[in-house]
């Protein structure tokens, strides 16, 4: 082959390959222009995975909750006829815990008759929610807290608030029994301020120690009258001789909240509910005597709410049921609480109010929420009178209760928990032991037990009435 020849093939060779260089320089370039264009896309949001699915019926009101391991996504309306919520929730995945929401409904439920969930549009899962009856609904959700992931909860509450239904039935039924010696003689002026002043009637306080020890209770039953004492009637009340004393009974915690958890497992949820109504029962067996329960189930309910119940119901005393945990399985011994205003009276009590305050993030609790009586109740008002009866209260409880249980604190501490900030009942948190010790969480499930330590609470409310007799409760307190 002549040079010639050899080079005008080099040159067309070379000339094909720049040919191809050009083409993969072009490729190259338009590759990396889509992707760029890509980058400027959106792309769809990872579906997230419903983990719980967890349903609270009750009286008070029924709570839902879902749980996922990311933030919800979603919207909320109400339709009417027939009456149902429609939940539309985004970028959830439609697994079968949420499907199995559907199968958790009770028939007994006061407020739901049925769920019904699917997928509604690409990325987007409706829940729907059909009522028995008219009712209020509220969604809120949750940030991770405790053991907890994020939750979307929806609490659907009836129209009409059954305590305020069962106040006013108590009412119609106060009135109904009167007789015309009870009622107070009209009077000219309509003003509260030139009403008569009565006296009210001595309220008679039988007073029996528990059995302790083997003792007969018989042996130490005393009876000491309350001194009678002054008070203006307000012209909507009816003068009422020997009129009830009603005593709000807090099981702590609930629903959501299980509370502290026992060495064996027991939640404090369920022994305070135990205790406190065998507390109701014993008060309900005295004379002139009324209990009345925060809650009456496994539900949540927030700590102003009880507040807010226990007034609503006229309580005179205001008792909270607790168990308490500490990571050392040695601590021992039941506690008797106040309120303080002035700070904490020991590290220990600061501790505990912190954590029990927290319950209402734990149990779940709508920020949205505008309550008025709440607005009315919690006032930065000044306690002082309030806080000093509750002392006296909670130092007869606590020396009752030291009879049949060795005393973690010998005397009434205080801190700032929410659940006693009532600033016109006398409240006190009765931590009745450590459900985290073994021993003495065997014993708050021994029904013997319970009927000892609720015999104990009770005598001691007793021993602090016969020396601070029950006032009047007006209704302008409510208003």
């Amino acid at each position: 082959m002549s040079t010639s020849n050899f080079n005008g093939n080099m040159m067309m060779v070379f000339s094909q390959l720049s040919g191809v260089h050009f083409s993969f320089r072009k490729v190259f370039f338009l590759f990396s222009f889509v992707i760029f264009l890509l980058g400027l896309i959106p792309t769809a949001q990872a579906l997230g995975s419903i983990t719980a699915v967890r349903i609270w019926p009750a009286q008070d009101y029924t709570r839902i909750t879902l749980e996922a391991n990311q933030a919800f996504t979603y919207k909320m309306s109400m339709i009417k006829n027939p009456d149902r919520v429609v939940m539309d929730i985004e970028n959830i995945d439609l697994n079968q815990i949420i499907k199995s929401l559907a199968e958790k409904i009770q028939a007994n439920d006061p407020y739901i008759k049925q769920i019904r969930v699917a997928k509604f549009q690409q990325n987007i899962v409706r829940v729907v929610v059909d009522l028995k009856t008219e009712a209020k609904p509220n969604a809120f959700t949750l940030t991770p807290t405790g053991d907890y992931k994020y939750r979307l909860v929806l609490d659907v509450h009836p129209m009409v608030d059954p305590l305020m239904a069962m106040v006013a039935e108590r009412d119609a039924t106060n009135v109904a029994n009167l007789t015309p010696d009870s009622v107070a003689q009209p009077v000219a002026s309509e003003t509260v301020e030139s009403l008569p002043v009565q006296k009210n009637e001595p309220i008679e306080v039988s007073i029996e120690s528990p059995e302790v020890n083997g003792q007969n209770a018989e042996q130490n039953s005393v009876k000491e009258k309350a001194q009678p004492i002054n008070d203006s009637v307000n012209k909507s009340d009816v003068k009422k001789v020997g009129r009830q004393i009603v005593v709000a009974i807090d099981a702590g915690h609930g629903g959501e909240d299980p509370g502290a958890l026992g060495a064996t497992g027991s939640r404090e949820k369920d022994i305070t509910l135990m205790v406190a109504k065998k507390l109701k029962q014993q008060i309900d067996n005295e004379p002139n005597m009324r209990g009345v329960l925060t809650r009456d189930g496994d539900y949540f309910i927030p700590l102003h709410g009880r507040v807010v119940k226990a007034r609503k119901m006229q309580a005179d005393l205001f008792v909270s049921i607790h168990a308490d945990a500490f990571n050392n399985q040695s601590a021992r011994g039941s506690s008797v609480f106040a309120l303080s205003e002035r700070g904490a009276t020991s590290a220990s009590a600061r501790y505990l109010a912190k954590k029990e305050n927290e319950s209402d993030l734990i149990g779940g609790v709508s920020l949205d929420d505008k309550d008025p009586i709440l607005a009315r109740t919690l006032l930065d008002l000044s306690q002082t009178a309030t806080i000093n009866d509750s002392l006296k209260l909670g130092k007869a409880v606590l020396a009752q209760i030291g009879e049949i249980n060795k005393l973690h604190a010998k005397r009434v501490e205080q801190a700032a928990f929410a659940v006693l900030k009532s600033p016109d009942i006398p409240s006190i948190l009765v931590e009745t032991a450590f459900i985290s010790n073994p021993e003495e969480e065997r014993r708050l499930n021994d029904e013997a037990y319970q009927e000892q330590l609720v015999a104990s609470i009770l005598l001691g409310i007793k021993k602090y009435f016969s020396t601070n007799p029950a006032l009047a409760k007006s209704k302008l307190a409510l208003e």
